[in-house]
């Protein structure tokens, strides 16, 4: 491996928010000598926090890339969002990098930032070390902090060293003093080799020539994980995290392989070599609306230069960089190429898209694409002036290519321009960006509930249609039965007219006027569905009858039938699975009940429960919000369609009384 590659340290930061992740990047910017001035969340003059909305709310938004040099390393890096609104964003990270840091907060512990970043961490088997920050404030405890690690995340986190213990070689060599923690990082390390076990538990000790590449073995496997303290914005305990950096977390060259697929779909290993063959993946997307489109990548393998021609594998086509950057926060640095464990932009590509597979045609590299969280929260859109409606289209369109969680749609049947994201707050933060960045303003509003109306028992019944105005008239006569359906079912037309009683070429009329009244609604305006309507007989006039009066004819049968047989509502039923932690499961089981939901089982997954149910979907629009607040953050749900079912009696009629009090104003 080249001696490139083994400087070269790429990582992300993450962990709840507010613990200071933000403030630590700063830090390792300003104690490297990135930038001359160290900056401030509180300030608003942060490198990695440069949204105005982010510095309006003093909290990261989007990810951020950062670079920096240290002795002679060179360290890129990642600070990616704590809120659980923008997971996206630590979800698109964690496919970018060889290791993470995971800060926590010394007052709050470990949050349900923490444990979810810990949860995609380890499903990607990246290694980690935990920074203990805020160790200045009142009533921290160092201690505390570490084994509430230890009981929420992993037993497997170890104390390496306090802020006064200076550097890890200070830990290694004072085995006086530290003996207890000398000999739990041993231990802890030692495990990781079973010849090192062996001799560790014959002598008691370890030479440190040997104890070094064993203990960043171990961490490597994610055997073993550092744990430090400190206070990231007086910069205590930065000296020894970026030694830790340097010295014990896995450089490019010794991070494990990439894996991907060729052409032919068979497995493959990218290894990080700048000789080989380039191959890259795009994990953000970023649109400004002056300068354009921004790509960023990780090269993976190879190298490229500036003005360089690539495949892009996803869109098996061929593309051309432009001028490559090197990012830092919002500044782009042009660089002349990119190699193995580089993290680079380009701007204005054409095709190529978030999560592309990059790589030369020779040989073709399809890496896998990771699973963003499905959007949860769903709020309707509507402009304030018609000017607005113009520009909706073109921003929101923006603006969901740069967030894989975030999703637009056209209600067929309602008609409503919905947008979804992962919480209220996303969608305000992106609404917000509409207003800012393209001058779209809109309401937001809750979303119309999809109803269906259906009949409750089978009806026979006719109609006949005639006019006459002088001159050619109109008629037209139908006999309809019509019947309920299975749920889901959804609409059938029936045949049966035998002898000639309607002309062969108006039957298709009588099928296409109950289509058309079956749109309109008979109860409160929403459409039919789940019946069956069965065409037996009827009458015709030679020089009258018509298209059109048959069409009238059987919209007219057809409103007779449900005001006969007597008309229901049915409502959207969701499949709904809670995943929440033991202690919640009885407010959650409640709660269900209170939303007129069915529990249909519960399990066990790991330390939670999950729970699946039925609940109407008219009961879950704010179910995100409210799911947040009853477990403090530590809850998630995902939801999809089941069936439709009768709404119950008492809710119909707040139903249709609403529907009729809006058909009214809107006439007014």
């Amino acid at each position: 491996m080249s001696s490139e590659i083994m400087k070269k340290k790429t990582f992300l930061i993450c962990g709840h928010a507010q613990s200071g992740k933000t403030s630590l990047a700063e830090s390792l910017l300003f104690k490297s000598g990135a930038v001359t001035r160290l900056g401030s969340v509180d300030a608003g003059n942060s490198v990695s926090d440069y949204e105005d909305d982010e510095k309006e709310r003093k909290s990261s938004i989007n990810l951020s890339v950062l670079h920096t040099d240290y002795k002679g390393y060179s360290l890129q890096f990642i600070d990616v969002p704590g809120y659980l609104d923008f997971i996206g964003e630590l979800v698109a990270a964690v496919g970018a990098v060889d290791f993470a840091i995971v800060v926590v907060d010394a007052i709050e512990g470990v949050g349900v930032g923490t444990e979810k970043a810990w949860e995609i961490l380890r499903a990607r088997n990246i290694p980690c070390l935990f920074f203990i920050n805020k160790l200045d404030k009142e009533n921290t405890d160092y201690q505390k902090t570490l084994e509430d690690i230890q009981e929420s995340l992993t037993k497997k986190a170890v104390s390496l060293a306090l802020v006064a213990a200076g550097s890890v070689s200070s830990v290694l060599s004072d085995k006086v003093k530290n003996v207890s923690l000398y000999n739990k990082i041993a231990e802890s390390v030692a495990e990781s080799d079973d010849a090192l076990l062996e001799k560790y538990l014959e002598k008691g000790s370890l030479e440190e020539a040997e104890f070094r590449p064993a203990l960043k073995k171990a961490v490597i496997n994610s055997l073993f994980f550092p744990v430090i303290g400190g206070v990231a914005v007086k910069e205590s305990g930065i000296d020894l995290l970026l030694e830790l950096i340097t010295e014990t977390m896995p450089a490019v060259g010794e991070s494990l392989p990439r894996r991907a697929k060729d052409k032919a779909g068979q497995e493959i290993k990218i290894e990080p070599k700048s000789e080989d063959p380039f191959s890259a993946q795009v994990f953000k997307t970023v649109i400004d609306p002056f300068v354009g489109q921004l790509t960023i990548l990780r090269v993976w393998s190879g190298k490229i230069s500036s003005n360089s021609e690539f495949f892009n594998f996803t869109k098996d086509d061929k593309e051309r960089f432009g001028q490559l950057y090197a990012l830092q926060g919002k500044q782009q640095v042009a660089v002349e190429n990119i190699s193995a464990g580089d993290i680079a932009a380009a701007a204005k590509l054409k095709i190529t898209l978030s999560q592309d597979s990059l790589c030369v045609s020779q040989r073709p590299v399809n890496f896998s694409r990771p699973e963003f969280p499905a959007p949860v929260y769903s709020a309707s859109v509507k402009p304030k002036t018609r000017h607005d409606e113009e520009k909706i289209s073109s921003a929101l369109s923006r603006l969901t290519s740069e967030d894989p969680t975030c999703s637009t749609s056209r209600d067929a049947q309602t008609k409503e321009l919905i947008i979804s994201g992962m919480g209220e707050l996303h969608i305000n933060v992106i609404i917000g960006r509409m207003r800012r960045k393209y001058q779209a303003n809109v309401d937001l509003g809750t979303p119309k509930v999809p109803y269906l109306e259906t009949i409750a028992k089978p009806a026979d019944v006719s109609h006949r249609h005639k006019k006459q105005s002088g001159g050619r008239g109109q008629y037209g006569e139908v006999f309809i039965k019509v019947d309920p359906l299975v749920r889901g079912k959804q609409f059938e037309f029936v045949d049966k007219i035998v002898g000639g009683s309607i002309p062969r070429n108006f039957i298709p009329s009588v099928e296409k006027g109950i289509r058309k009244s079956m749109t309109e609604g008979f109860l409160a305006g929403y459409p039919m569905a789940d019946i069956r309507v069965t065409l037996y007989d009827g009458s015709y006039h030679d020089v009258d009858s018509s298209d059109i009066a048959f069409q009238i004819a059987a919209a007219m049968a057809l409103k007779k039938a449900f005001e006969e047989a007597g008309t229901v509502l049915l409502e959207p039923i969701m499949n709904v699975e809670i995943t929440v932690p033991e202690e919640f499961m009885g407010q959650i089981t409640s709660d269900i009940n209170s939303r007129r939901g069915r529990v249909l089982g519960m399990e066990s997954k790991g330390k939670n429960d999950v729970v699946k149910a039925h609940i109407p979907l008219a009961e879950m629009f704010k179910y995100a919000s409210d799911l947040r607040s009853v477990t403090g953050g530590r809850g998630a749900y995902s939801m999809s369609f089941s069936s439709y079912e009768i709404v119950p009696a008492r809710v119909m009629q707040g139903v249709v009384e609403k529907s009729k009090a809006a058909k009214q104003e809107q006439h007014v």
